[in-house]
């Protein structure tokens, strides 16, 4: 088989797309998600408030027509609130069939994680591990004392399913 035929494979294409990750920060934390479950990325326009929403379910914005709920990661995962910067960006990623925004302080790249370089995260408080963190990756050659902890989460676990049907509601209706 040739190069360009391997290359041109739909399997091989979804093996490359498997290792793939966007990677974001967080208040001085680095975090990544499987960049197949991006729909996109844009900066940080106006939010309309919802009434009886919790604190880090910021509100919706309009993308092309679309309603889509926002939430501001930083408050999900327990940190404190920050101002929006010209940094600030809105991961678009769908869940469940709908797609949600998730605002992070800055995005970083699109990098290549092999799985060899992928921990199981810690069991210290299960419920938290569980609902968020999917591994914990270190970039950097193999070699390289100075790698990079990358903490690897799933969108969908960000919101939880209740959660992602709370929210996508008022967007429906």
């Amino acid at each position: 088989m040739k190069v360009q035929e391997r290359l041109d494979s739909p399997h091989q294409e979804d093996e490359e797309i498997k290792k793939r990750y966007l990677t974001f920060w967080i208040e001085h934390q680095l975090f990544g998600m499987p960049i197949a479950q991006v729909v996109q990325i844009v900066g940080i326009q106006e939010i309309t408030e919802l009434p009886d929403q919790p604190d880090y379910a910021k509100g919706v914005i309009s993308l092309r027509g679309q309603i889509i709920p926002v939430i501001d990661v930083r408050l999900r995962f327990g940190k404190r609130e920050a101002e929006y910067t010209d940094r600030t960006c809105i991961i678009i990623t769908r869940v469940s069939g709908r797609d949600f925004g998730l605002i992070v302080d800055e995005v970083d790249e699109v990098t290549d994680i092999l799985p060899e370089r992928i921990s199981p995260p810690p069991q210290m408080k299960k419920e938290t591990v569980e609902t968020y963190l999917t591994g914990i990756a270190r970039l950097g050659a193999a070699e390289d004392k100075k790698d990079k902890i990358v903490l690897l989460v799933h969108p969908g676990r960000i919101l939880g399913e209740e959660e992602a049907e709370a929210l996508a509601k008022p967007a429906q209706e």
